[in-house]
């Protein structure tokens, strides 16, 4: 286990040529960031788990009533002893053949089969009352989180200028405002992804879980080796766009379409000028050229940039998801469910009522014809992720 320790602490991997560690241990006159530091974001990450709880319980929930959003969830599907069994034991999804044989059995047509389906996988997801609490909690964290990061960075000389992100690398103090900015994002993204396994599953969910390994690997990276003052301008230029992405979805969930239609447009206009133009141009030309030329690379200098590219490959695949809702809400005039929506819909032709199925086999079955309506539809989806 030392052996191992050893080599993944390797100072020339971590630092510049001829820095080690013990240049960066804390002395009186100078504190630098130390590993052990992060083990603080573990307990903090299930606070901040607790505290979601009781904000989504005490606070998110009553101003969602308020707002006369309703609890209830999709429509249920039918019981029918059958069709659950398959659901739960071989497959959600069934493919033609199966469907076909499951219609002969239960003397059902292969559309009220498909429609019954539809309703149970509706059924495990979460209601619109969820959803907003769920939206209403992000949106307080980041609105919190990116009004801090504006104030602290105010009062920085490298905000504007990134070359100062550079000079006396990594001899730079850490200040008090950076630690508990790191500390607090750490832990937020922390709680995300063990969240993410019980929150509502969306269809990008290993997209989501690949973006807060990252996230949370740069956050690591950057406070190891010193790159705090870069770090923390990439973690607020990202906040910034999050505030917003919730806040449309919380309009939505509402029902204020107006509202909703308002902020998406606010939203992707701050998302891709930030993520594919503020941030290439001011973010990543300051990693890969203004420290090459002021310190030169060393490896974790690589893996660091190369984690940051690879969040731009993130930031152009939601780029061209947000593209495809304002595409949408110019042909329909309103912001449409977008392409990683939480629920399944049914396609227009499906809108009527369900043909009528074949009862005179329904004692036999121990069911009733399925007369229920089409699939549950959600309102329109204003989503997107960090």
């Amino acid at each position: 286990m030392a052996g191992i320790l050893a080599w993944f602490w390797n100072e020339r991997f971590w630092l510049p040529h001829n820095v080690t560690w013990a240049d960066l241990k804390n002395t009186d006159e100078a504190t630098f960031p130390q590993a052990e530091d992060l083990y603080l974001a573990f307990p903090l990450a299930l606070g901040i788990f607790m505290i979601r709880l009781v904000f989504e319980r005490f606070i998110a929930r009553p101003c969602a009533l308020g707002l006369k959003i309703q609890a209830n969830g999709p429509q249920k599907a039918q019981p029918n002893a059958i069709l659950e069994k398959v659901f739960t034991s071989i497959t959600k999804h069934p493919d033609e053949k199966r469907l076909e044989g499951l219609s002969k059995q239960l003397d059902w047509d292969v559309r009220t089969i498909q429609r019954w389906f539809r309703h149970r996988r509706n059924q495990e997801k979460p209601s619109t009352l969820t959803r907003f609490c769920e939206s209403m909690w992000r949106f307080t964290f980041y609105l919190y989180i990116f009004t801090y990061g504006v104030r602290f960075l105010k009062k920085t000389s490298w905000q504007w200028n990134t070359r100062e992100c550079w000079y006396n690398y990594p001899y730079q103090p850490l200040t008090m405002d950076i630690h508990y900015y790191y500390i607090v994002e750490l832990s937020f993204y922390l709680s995300l992804l063990f969240s993410q396994f019980t929150d509502i599953r969306r269809k990008d969910f290993l997209i989501m879980f690949l973006h807060h390994l990252v996230t949370i690997s740069l956050i690591t990276f950057s406070y190891v080796n010193n790159m705090a003052r870069v770090g923390a301008l990439v973690m607020c230029l990202h906040d910034a766009a999050d505030v917003l992405m919730e806040a449309a979805k919380m309009a939505n969930y509402a029902k204020c379409q107006r509202l909703c239609n308002v902020i998406f447009v606010m939203f992707a206009l701050v998302f891709t000028s930030s993520r594919l133009g503020v941030y290439p141009i001011w973010i990543l030309n300051s990693t890969l050229f203004e420290s090459w030329e002021i310190v030169g690379p060393f490896p974790s200098w690589w893996v660091f940039n190369v984690l940051l590219f690879l969040l731009l490959v993130l930031h152009s695949f939601w780029s061209y998801l947000i593209v495809r809702i304002a595409c949408r809400a110019v042909s329909r005039g309103k912001v449409s469910k977008d392409d990683r929506s939480d629920i399944e819909s049914s396609s227009d032709e499906e809108e009527g009522p369900p043909p009528t199925q074949k009862l005179h086999n329904s004692a036999t079955n121990g069911t009733s014809g399925a007369n229920g309506t089409n699939g549950y539809l959600s309102g329109p989806s204003c989503r997107d992720e960090h």
